[in-house]
């Protein structure tokens, strides 16, 4: 059987609840789901301090940003039994409070559906080829990526 996988990169929001339904409605395969969903924050990400977030810019290349999710939700379908896969990123200029990131994923049980989440969300966070800029009153600044992120998705390294 062909899993479902959904990708998605997109300025607009999105229903957390209504990506969850439309993945699972109508399924007797589907044991466990399992969502992450990624949300604008106010506060710096490093613990810092100083200004405030007023915005978060998210920037990608198109295809290229998807042939990516692609190639890393299939890794995913093949490394557990997943019965569904949802991956929704926005991108743009999203202020705290607003949805960034969703990730769903489905499965007869709970382990796989665990497991193929933390997966994805951790490519996304240190591999997905996007791009963010923070917006605060004294300025903006491009965010660096953070080691905790790289040690969290080596993880996954295949042996």
């Amino acid at each position: 059987m062909t899993v479902p996988v959904t990708i998605r990169l997109q300025e607009e929001d999105f229903d957390v609840a209504r990506e969850i339904a439309a993945l699972s409605r109508g399924r007797t395969d589907i044991g466990a789901v399992v969502s992450f969903s990624g949300i604008c924050r106010s506060d710096k990400a490093d613990g810092e301090g100083g200004d405030a977030i007023a915005a978060l810019v998210l920037e990608h290349y198109p295809g290229m940003a998807e042939e990516e999710i692609a190639r890393h939700a299939e890794e995913a379908v093949l490394r557990w039994p997943l019965t569904g896969l949802t991956v929704i990123h926005r991108f743009g200029r999203i202020v705290p409070g607003d949805n960034i990131v969703l990730v769903v994923t489905a499965s007869a049980h709970r382990e796989a559906a665990f497991h193929a989440a933390e997966f994805l969300m951790d490519y996304l966070k240190t591999r997905a080829p996007f791009w963010k800029r923070e917006e605060g009153s004294v300025g903006s600044s491009w965010v660096d990526a953070h080691d905790r992120d790289d040690t969290a998705a080596a993880r996954w390294a295949k042996s």
